[in-house]
Formats: structure tokens, sequence, C-alpha cells
């Protein structure tokens, strides 16, 4: 992976919250299907990069099922892997349904609240040559609408933020309650050190 938003050690991550959170379903986890999705949940991520209108969990799951099935692994086996990957993903049309894809979803939604969330979706808007933040006419902050310029600050109000309520397990849901006071207080401060009416004053000036 040359993306380092969602390298190895995002990937390791993943899988040691999953295991964590795993612990308190034991009786309900298979955690050989559990470890195999986290390890492989991004392998579909170089494929998206290149071409973004592919889906990385859909084209991840594809490898995943090949992959496991050259190796000998039961269909069954390589099924469950599959609806993990291809459900770790948030949308609405494909959401994970076994205790294993529930736990995988988690833990990676994990890895973007908090400071790792910050840090890392400023390396992945970084990558991608994306703003910190774009404004319109009128010099105000694009933040919320879909249609509006990509920035790092519009990823946190129209996707981010909307994270935290989006668990399945409630060992996550809590963790991410603790994160949360973090991520609001880090946007709400660099809102407000950017003065974008500062801004428009010095181009008044300049024209």
């Amino acid at each position: 992976m040359n993306d380092a938003a969602h390298d190895i050690l995002h990937v390791y991550r993943v899988a040691n919250q999953a295991m964590l959170i795993a612990q308190n379903y034991e009786n309900d986890v298979d955690n050989d299907v559990l470890l195999v999705s986290c390890l492989l949940h991004d392998i579909g991520r170089k494929a998206q990069f290149e071409n973004p209108t592919l889906c990385h969990a859909q084209v991840g799951a594809d490898m995943a099922y090949q992959f496991l099935g050259s190796l000998g692994f039961e269909e069954d086996f390589c099924n469950k892997v599959h609806h993990c990957i291809k459900s770790h993903r948030y949308r609405k049309n494909n959401t994970p349904e076994s205790i294993e894809a529930k736990i995988l979803f988690d833990s990676d939604k994990l890895d973007i609240t908090g400071a790792l969330g910050i840090s890392r979706t400023l390396l992945y808007k970084g990558q991608v040559n994306e703003p910190l933040y774009a404004v319109d006419e009128n010099n105000v902050i694009y933040t919320t609408e879909a249609t509006q310029p990509e920035s790092f600050i519009k990823e946190y109000h129209f996707k981010l933020s909307k994270v935290y309520d989006k668990f399945y397990t409630k060992e996550a849901f809590l963790i991410a309650q603790k994160r949360k006071k973090l991520t609001e207080s880090f946007y709400e401060e660099l809102i407000s050190e950017i003065d974008t009416q500062e801004i428009c004053n010095i181009l008044d000036v300049l024209q």
C-alpha cells in the first residue's frame, strides 16, 4: 500500500481493535473469519485509488474470496470473509449482517475517530492534493453540501462527524463517544483560527 492513511499499521490497528471487541462475543464470533477479514479488508484500496469509480470494499471482497479459495479454504469460510469485507465500507444498501462483519465495520470506523481520525484524514487529503478548506464567492467556508469542493474540513462535516452514531457494538460506540469531544473541539478551534473575513478585506484592498 502506497496510501499512508491506509497502510499496514492501519490494518494492524483494525485487527487489534477487532480482536479486543470480539472478546465480549466469544461464544458468537468466528475469530478466524474475523482476523482474516481484518487483515485483508483494504486490499482493494489500490484499485479504487487508481480508478475512483470502483468500490474498494467490493473489489477487495472479490480479491479476498479468490485468494482464500486458491489457498484451499472452504467456500463457506470464503463467503463469510467476502461479506465482512464487502460490508465494511459505510453504505446504506450494503450493511454488515454477521457479528464478524459488524465488528470489522466498527473497528475500521474507530480508526477515523478522535486524534487518529484527524491525523489520517490530513494524511489522505494531502495525498490526493485537496485543500484544508475551500470558500464560496462570499469567502464563507464550504462545509456540508455534497456538491461543494472537497476539502479537509468538508470531509469532517459531510462525513466523519456522522460516524460517531453509526456503530453496531456497544464497545465501539462507547470508545467513539470518548473521542468525539476531542474531535469536535479540534474542528471548532480550526475554523475559529481561519479568519476568512480578514482575507476578504485584504483582497478588497488589492483590488
